[in-house]
């Protein structure tokens, strides 16, 4: 098993994810994405998002799928969460505890923030 497939990324996002932040988070999550088949995103400390934060996620889920991967969203707050259910993206974006690959025990989980941020 080679080390894309060993490890996985948790990019943990905070605050807003607007237009001004969400190219951040976007170049994070490609990179993240190029380096391993499972990515977490921890939406914990996410106060906001707005339609190009959905973009970014949508954005992700689809290279996820185009490489075999996986995308999960962990800790998604009440304002995220009625997000994605008014636009119909909770079923396709939203991950369940099964389905974080960082919760069973994986052999590695790499972490990402966004700039300026410490993971």
């Amino acid at each position: 098993m080679d080390d894309k497939h060993s490890t996985v990324a948790v990019v943990r996002a905070h605050g807003d994810i607007d237009l001004d932040t969400a190219p951040a988070l976007h170049r994070r999550l490609e990179a993240a994405l190029r380096e391993h088949r499972d990515v977490v995103l921890d939406l914990s400390q996410v106060t906001f998002m707005d339609c190009a934060g959905l973009g970014v996620l949508v954005d992700a889920r689809d290279q996820a799928d185009r490489h075999g991967g996986h995308l999960v969203l962990r800790a998604v707050g009440p304002d995220v969460l009625r997000l994605l259910r008014i636009t119909g993206l909770e079923g396709r974006l939203r991950g369940t505890p099964e389905q974080d690959p960082s919760a069973r025990g994986h052999p590695g989980t790499a972490r990402f923030a966004m700039e300026g941020e410490t993971s």
